[in-house]
């Protein structure tokens, strides 16, 4: 069992990267434990405001500003990744059509119910741009609305025929297929970067680990979960 352990924050978007492949293999290299505490990066903000601790913080780039600007995070994070939004219906269902932006706004204005999350990035895009596409008094009002978590979960119980997140937290749920992508003019990619607190910045298990998921053997465990390494952050 590992003797020594780092806390790692982290959003949903690069869980199934860090559960499937990356933890298993940093902790048999190191004998570190990575313990992860998984929120969308809104419920990650709060989290700092009660005082929890942490080590390392996978979060949208912009949001850790302001975190680095209060002493909180190190200066300096470490881009990693970038994510797409992306629909999905459930295993099994008719794939309606995604591609266009006309294609798009067929499939939102006859789904039943949309799933998005309340907190998540890619819920907050979508209500800014069903409002854009002036669908909001047609989507919105029959949309399934998550506070946090993956949405595709509302799929596997019938409660919408429609699921909207991440393209990685969408493959996340086995009972889920991916329909693809939003049209690229009305896709939204979300960087996400890995920040060092500033309590930590002298640990050298902490900055093993970042150099690891900064790393080309990461860069295929992103691959493998429908993220994209950012090119700044990955050499692969």
């Amino acid at each position: 069992m590992p003797n020594r352990s780092i806390v790692m924050m982290s959003g949903l978007a690069t869980r199934k990267a860090f559960d499937d492949h990356l933890f298993a293999a940093f902790t048999e290299r190191t004998g570190v434990e990575v313990i992860p505490v998984y929120d969308p990066t809104v419920q990650l903000l709060r989290r700092l405001d009660a005082g929890e601790h942490f080590d390392v913080m996978i979060a949208a780039t912009p949001s850790l500003d302001a975190l680095i600007a209060n002493g909180i995070v190190a200066e300096g994070p470490r881009p990693i990744v970038r994510s797409g939004i992306g629909l999905a219906v459930a295993r099994g269902a008719e794939h309606p059509k995604v591609t266009t932006r006309e294609d798009l706004l067929a499939t939102l204005v006859t789904a039943r119910s949309v799933a998005y999350s309340r907190t998540g990035q890619s819920g907050i895009y979508f209500v800014d741009l069903v409002k854009r596409l002036g669908l909001e008094d047609v989507v919105l009002p029959k949309a399934t609305v998550l506070e946090k978590g993956f949405t595709a979960t509302a799929l596997e119980s019938g409660e919408a025929d429609l699921a909207v997140q991440q393209l990685s937290e969408l493959l996340f749920v086995p009972g889920a297929e991916i329909v693809g992508p939003l049209p690229e003019e009305l896709q939204k990619w979300t960087e996400f970067s890995a920040g060092t607190a500033v309590a930590s910045t002298e640990n050298a298990d902490v900055a093993a680990f970042v150099d690891f998921i900064s790393s080309p053997e990461a860069a295929h465990a992103y691959r493998a979960t429908a993220l994209e390494p950012v090119p700044s952050g990955l050499l692969s």
